[in-house]
């Protein structure tokens, strides 16, 4: 069924337009976009294109605020954080991941993200032995995505090694383990396991990191490919860059440009441990930066050099990662924040053209379909409807206008600005709430029950 809707207010490719009608098909892409239009269908606030959430490993998000002790270690890191992580995901079974991934994908949409790209490592059972379907944990996040309505790209993560030179999984990287025939056939049985979902379902492929594959089987994988995105960690941390250029005899970043001709095909996280000469030539390559900056401050991983990457011409898109906290505007915050804590500078990573979270918000939108491979990102026809509206009647909105609504989302504001999102003119949040939450968070809460105590 044809959908209508109509705002007085709406970003267009173009701009800001006033009273737009947007004719939804029944497929679920826009079929048209009208500005000057006389008000029809559905009445809504500020029309804008709801962005994809490009990172996200949907399982952690049950760890949220379990991991803020210090251990035995004299100094806590990353890799103190990374050994509770493995020991929690130990315990976790199929219908736990899922009860997980539910409550994680509704929490997106309510906070305006329209897609779910699972960057998705767990394959197997404890201890390492496969599932008798490959495919039962991806089969797991498929069936949450049915349920909540999300977009979802999935990517099958191949992660062979537990560190260069070709060192054995470790006791918490047993679950991840895929050789490359192994993998070959988890993105085929993947493939498969998304066949139930509607046709804006993508799915692409996840080396993990140089660290965790043989850099030698790039050319492999990019082939199973098959010329959809390819997602792969880079230069997230100071001891991982010193372990790459030890066994490679490069850094990471200089390593893959030298060796794999990243493209717009690919998206690599983080990218918070980059020399200026490495932002500048991995901008130009036309890769997309994914960045996380909630759980990039939460691990202490460094700042990604925004500021550089932009003028360099560099795209970006925005993910939850561990999913500690799932925001959109609070990702486009810390992201800006930390720019300008480095440069103790503001308004860092505005443009002449465009205030600050505009410029965020649009950046944001338009690498996270190109990172998703989606075509979403913006409101015109052909486009997936993947919409958010904020709340014009907003105590923190009421009488702005322009780029100053970005400003006061993304600086000013949370989800509860947000009254509906859509995905691929899915209507799965109204009124600020998603339609089946009762349902998800009694799932979750069974779920979350059941591991309490692990850490």
């Amino acid at each position: 069924m044809s959908t209508t809707l109509w705002s007085s207010c709406a970003l267009l490719p173009g701009g800001w337009a006033r009273d737009v009608t947007v004719k939804i098909n029944a497929d679920g892409r826009i079929a048209s976009v009208a500005a000057d239009t006389a008000p029809s269908g559905q009445r809504k606030g500020i029309l804008l294109p709801a962005p994809v959430n490009a990172h996200s490993h949907s399982f952690q998000r049950a760890m949220a605020g379990l991991t803020e002790r210090r251990g035995p270690d004299p100094r806590d890191s990353f890799w103190t954080w990374r050994r509770l992580m493995y020991r929690f995901l130990d315990r976790l079974d199929p219908g736990q991941v899922e009860a997980i991934t539910a409550l994680v994908q509704m929490e997106m949409l309510e906070a305006g993200f329209a897609t779910n790209v699972e960057f998705h490592y767990l394959h197997h059972q404890p201890g390492g032995a496969p599932y008798d379907d490959l495919s039962e944990m991806g089969q797991r996040i498929a069936a949450a995505a049915g349920q909540t309505g999300i977009g979802l790209t999935l990517l099958p993560v191949h992660y062979q090694y537990g560190g260069c030179g070709r060192s054995p999984l470790g006791p918490g990287q047993q679950r991840f383990g895929t050789d490359l025939e192994q993998f070959a056939r988890l993105v085929a049985e993947s493939r498969s396991a998304l066949a139930t979902l509607p046709p804006d379902t993508g799915l692409g492929i996840a080396p993990h990191s140089l660290r965790a594959i043989d850099p030698a089987n790039l050319d492999a994988l990019q082939a199973l490919a098959e010329g959809r995105v390819v997602h792969m960690h880079l230069a997230e941390q100071v001891a991982e860059v010193e372990e790459v250029q030890a066994a490679l005899g490069a850094r990471p970043v200089e390593w893959l440009l030298a060796n794999a001709e990243p493209d717009a095909r690919w998206c690599l996280i983080h990218c918070t441990q980059m020399l200026p000469h490495e932002t500048v030539a991995l901008a130009r390559s036309g890769a997309i930066a994914g960045l996380c900056p909630i759980t990039e401050a939460s691990l202490g991983d460094g700042i990604f050099d925004g500021v550089r990457w932009f003028e360099a011409g560099g795209r970006i898109a925005i993910g939850s990662d561990s999913n500690i906290r799932i925001s959109l505007s609070e990702e486009l915050r810390q992201l800006e924040y930390s720019q300008r804590l480095r440069d103790r500078s503001r308004a860092a990573l505005a443009a002449p053209e465009a205030s600050t979270g505009r410029r965020l918000f649009e950046s944001a939108s338009r690498g996270g379909a190109t990172a998703a491979g989606r075509s979403c990102g913006s409101i015109a026809e052909g486009q997936w409807a993947d919409l958010l509206s904020l709340d014009p009647c907003h105590i923190d909105l009421e009488g702005l206008e322009g780029d100053t609504l970005f400003d006061s989302f993304v600086f000013a504001g949370d989800r509860g600005m947000i009254s509906d999102v859509w995905s691929a003119g899915r209507h799965m949040v109204r009124e600020g709430r998603h339609i089946a939450r009762d349902e998800i968070t009694s799932a979750y809460g069974r779920a979350a029950r059941q591991l309490r105590g692990l850490l």
